[in-house]
Parts: structure tokens; sequence; C-alpha cells
């Protein structure tokens, strides 16, 4: 995908799920493969966001709605690979076209709770599981208080 509009020409390859695939199939059957699929304005996309935003709104009476536009797209796209897909931080940043590390790991990844931490801690293989459970074992690591905060 090109995207010229925000990117300015920026080549991107996304991955999007099997039936949005085979709907672009359909409607590019027979097409010249340089023709767009979706041939409109951009400005007509930040316009349908909005009328969604204000819809939702009407709807739920939830005044963030009203703040809804193109970009919470994306970024809801990308949370949902990193959070609901486990895809790499690394894979999502190429996939979206992220290229700051600093600003994608304030805004995606957040910080670490300390349940995350130990759920991750037990699935590497050669470090024990839960400390508590063995109060012999050393543990691997030891964060101290203002890390517990911050990850």
């Amino acid at each position: 995908m090109w995207n010229d509009y925000a990117k300015r020409g920026k080549y991107r390859e996304t991955p999007i799920p099997k039936e949005l695939a085979s709907s672009i199939r359909t409607l590019s059957y027979e097409r010249d493969p340089d023709e767009p699929i979706v041939d409109v304005e951009p400005n007509s996309i930040y316009r349908w966001v909005k009328r969604a935003g204000e819809r939702r709104y009407a709807g739920t009476s939830d005044e963030g709605w009203t703040y809804l536009d193109v970009h919470d797209l994306r970024r809801t796209w990308g949370g949902h690979l990193l959070w609901d897909c486990g895809i790499l931080p690394a894979v999502v940043m190429s996939f979206g076209g992220w290229e700051d590390w600093e600003t994608f790991r304030n805004h995606y990844l957040g910080g670490m709770s300390p349940i995350a931490a130990e759920r991750e801690r037990e699935k590497i293989s050669f470090v024990s599981g839960n400390v508590e459970s063995d109060p012999g074992a050393d543990p691997v690591f030891e964060p101290t208080v203002q890390s517990r905060s911050l990850y």
C-alpha cells in the first residue's frame, strides 16, 4: 500500500484479516493493479470517521467519541496487534510505519505491571516459576521499588 496523503509516498505492507483480503480481491477483480480500490479524497475518510464518532456519541452519550479521528484507527489497530495478537513491537512498528521507538514505546506499550512481569517471567524456561512457590530459590532479579512503579 502506498500512502501518499499522510506519509508522502512511503510504502507499507500491512497484514489484514482474510475476510477483508477476500473483499479486496473481489473488488479489484479485472481492474488495473495500479488503480486504487477505494478512490476517495482523504478528507472524505476523515469525515466518515468523524460521523461514525458522532453516531457512537449519540448512541452512548460518551463524550470521548466526539474526539475520534483517523489516527485513533491506526492506534487501535496497532494496540490490537500488540496486546491481542502478541505481535512483537518492532514488527508492529514496521507494519504501521512507526519509526520513533521512544514515542511508540510511550504511547503504545505503556508501563508494565508487576503481574504482567511475573506472567512473562513464567514463560522463560530457565527461570523458576513463582518465587513464593519455592521459598529457598534465589530470584533471578529483584526489581527496585522505583522500577516496580515504572514497569
